[in-house]
């Protein structure tokens, strides 16, 4: 479950100070040194800028921000393999991260390897010791009016981003409902398996539910922290799913009997089906503009932005309270649709923040405010420089 904040490391900026990449995107092979604070990539579209936020967002488990496949990621023409090497500075001193995959490992998903001050992690949950790696991307702007399976995507990891175990919750889970879903097919009638499969599926279910609620409860409360009147609108956020309406209001233990006996009384509309229909791979997050009382699937497009940007902001400030490492930001081309107001807001909010923020966009002009305070790079097609 969700922890206490560190509160003596809080405050204390964790940032990447070097970042080396090999055989990644379009990137043969790549040093770059990083100050904290905030960074600009800045270059023509297809420079390899947002490469550079992936490469990143690889530095916490998962695929990244583009969910890409292994062999998308390796260079092509290379040996089929990457490798990218992070120098971070932060409150327990520098520390050596490493991961990629060796060349021929690129079908395999689970070939990913990570590295930490040399020796090799467990799994790539172990990065999340030391840091934390939140972003926004242009994807993200249909996340009100796309498919639930997006939101749930996105709210799993804002869960992760502040509660490390969650993210080897929904794999075990994905792996019993996945076992569950094979007996159905089959048309199995083996009660043992069923109820085997399906035990596991309420433990790590409602455990998945809880986190989430949770999540959102503590979210909810930092949104309330934003300006009523601000430049990023207030949202009110809520869950739309059985386990999470339950799990606040009965015993874990009760919730898990009843969504187990819910799904062994579900197995012949689950067969017809051809899949489970019930449990958290189905909940939905629903959100609403509250100073216009609105969906924000109704808001326009503008809004939608602003209140997805107030959303990530007051998780990273979220993140930083209660893990005690603000997180790394990763915002892309995220200057082109806020106006002068709202981009000069953000700035300042990142400051505030006191976290290392990647900015990209195609016109450094958009980022003129943060001269003096911002590190500025150019890219150009696999090499970066400082921007003239």
């Amino acid at each position: 479950m969700i922890g206490v904040a560190k509160q003596s490391e809080h405050d204390q900026q964790t940032h990447i100070s070097k970042l080396s990449l090999t055989n990644f995107r379009n990137y043969a092979k790549l040093s770059i040194d990083l100050d904290p604070g905030a960074v600009v990539f800045s270059g023509d579209n297809g420079a390899g800028k947002t490469n550079l936020l992936e490469a990143i967002s690889l530095l916490t488990p998962g695929r990244g921000l583009r969910r890409a496949p292994y062999a998308d990621v390796a260079r092509e023409g290379g040996d089929g393999g990457f490798a990218l090497h992070a120098r971070l500075d932060g409150p327990d001193g520098p520390v050596e991260i490493g991961t990629g995959i060796a060349g021929g490992d690129a079908a395999g998903e689970g070939g990913r390897r990570v590295r930490i001050n040399g020796a090799a992690a467990r799994s790539a949950e172990d990065m999340l010791e030391w840091l934390r790696v939140v972003w926004l991307t242009p994807a993200m702007d249909a996340l009100f009016t796309g498919p639930a399976a997006d939101r749930r995507r996105f709210l799993d990891r804002l869960v992760l981003a502040i509660d490390p175990d969650h993210g080897q919750r929904a794999l075990d889970y994905e792996k019993a409902m996945r076992g569950r879903n094979r007996l159905l097919a089959e048309g199995s009638r083996d009660g043992g398996w069923f109820d085997a499969i399906e035990t596991q599926m309420a433990e790590t279910g409602v455990a998945i539910a809880a986190a989430r609620a949770e999540l959102v409860r503590l979210l909810a409360a930092m949104i309330d922290r934003l300006p009523s009147a601000g430049p990023f609108p207030q949202a009110d956020i809520g869950l739309s799913g059985t386990l999470e309406s339950e799990v606040g209001t009965a015993a874990a233990v009760d919730v898990e009997e009843q969504f187990r006996r819910a799904l062994a009384e579900g197995r012949d509309r689950d067969r017809a089906a051809g899949r489970t229909l019930d449990g958290p791979h189905r909940s939905d997050l629903v959100v609403q503009h509250r100073p216009k009382a609105m969906p924000a699937e109704l808001c326009s497009t503008g809004e939608q932005k602003a209140l997805l940007v107030g959303m990530v902001l007051s998780h990273a400030r979220l993140t930083g309270e209660m893990s005690g490492m603000t997180p790394i930001l990763l915002l892309d081309e995220i200057a082109a649709h806020l106006d002068s107001g709202r981009r000069a807001a953000l700035f300042s909010i990142l400051e505030e923040l006191n976290c290392q923020a990647f900015m990209t966009g195609t016109d450094a002009a958009l980022f003129s405010s943060l001269k003096g305070r911002a590190q500025f790079l150019t890219v150009d097609h696999g090499t970066v420089g400082p921007t003239i």
